[in-house]
């Protein structure tokens, strides 16, 4: 029986899936090595909860529940008690087989260990621990509390028995799961990212400006934002290291991450997140 959850990583994803969890009735532990990120992760999350009650979708009962189940820490020691973990860290890969190395020393040997991956492979991930069966893929949607899909992806080593666990757990946070293989990218990214990086090369070649690729997409393929808005959403640096990931794991010269793309992250020029992208924030 799942009752307590840890979610490492107090970042956008962290703390969004921190929130589903806390909303849906299940104790949070949100760890991060920086105590103020974990600090804005509850502040943002205080403001999202407040959000959902003025539009009348929270009581403010239910908020201030919420509010109760959630603790935060930068001691991964404390998840030695969780029923199940989430992992929400940065998009590199080393970074994530040390943490689930370390997870599998911390947790219970029952315990379900999943990941926010976007693109990385689970079977990679399992083969760090001692219980690759219980190792998953279970990618969320920015911005989670809105989003309703929840990407499960399975590694070779996953059991048809934790994909139930954790199939049953999207249920229970009113999410709805869909299954991917663990392939670069999954099905997501693999669909998307090409899309995105087709547009960033629009730009860099002069096809259109930045108002008319997007407005293209918005009015001609009914798409709610424009590719390279959602670009500036998701982060210019996510969409790289994504890309990244889909041209080294296919070999694939079409996965080739645009020019542009590349500059625009040297340069710090990330998206919302650093006040210029694409767009100016």
């Amino acid at each position: 029986m799942i009752k307590s959850v840890g979610v490492v990583g107090a970042g956008t994803m962290g703390n969004g899936i921190a929130q589903a969890f806390a909303q849906a009735g299940f104790a949070v532990r949100l760890v991060d090595v920086a105590q103020p990120m974990l600090d804005r992760a509850r502040s943002n999350i205080e403001k999202s909860l407040s959000k959902l009650v003025e539009k009348g979708k929270v009581t403010a009962t239910d908020r201030d529940k919420a509010l109760g189940r959630l603790s935060t820490t930068t001691s991964l020691d404390l998840l030695g008690d969780a029923d199940y973990v989430v992992e929400a860290i940065v998009e590199d890969a080393e970074t994530k087989r040390t943490l689930f190395t370390s997870l599998d020393a911390l947790t219970r040997p029952e315990v379900i260990l999943a990941s926010n991956t976007s693109s990385i492979s689970i079977t990679t991930l399992g083969a760090a621990t001692t219980r690759p069966e219980r190792v998953l893929g279970m990618h969320f949607m920015n911005p989670v509390p809105l989003m309703i899909l929840v990407e499960l992806i399975r590694g070779q080593a996953t059991s048809a028995e934790s994909m139930q666990v954790a199939n049953d757990l999207c249920a229970k946070l009113g999410k709805t799961a869909v299954e991917a293989a663990d392939y670069p990218g999954f099905i997501a990214n693999r669909v998307l990212m090409p899309m995105l990086n087709e547009a960033f090369y629009a730009v860099m070649e002069g096809v259109g400006t930045r108002d008319a690729i997007d407005t293209v997409m918005k009015l001609g393929m009914n798409h709610p934002m424009g590719p390279l808005a959602l670009a500036d959403f998701i982060g210019l640096d996510v969409c790289l290291a994504i890309l990244n990931v889909l041209h080294e794991g296919f070999g694939d010269p079409k996965y080739r991450p645009c020019p542009l793309l590349r500059r625009m992250v040297a340069a710090g020029q990330l998206g919302r997140k650093s006040g210029c992208g694409f767009y100016r924030y």
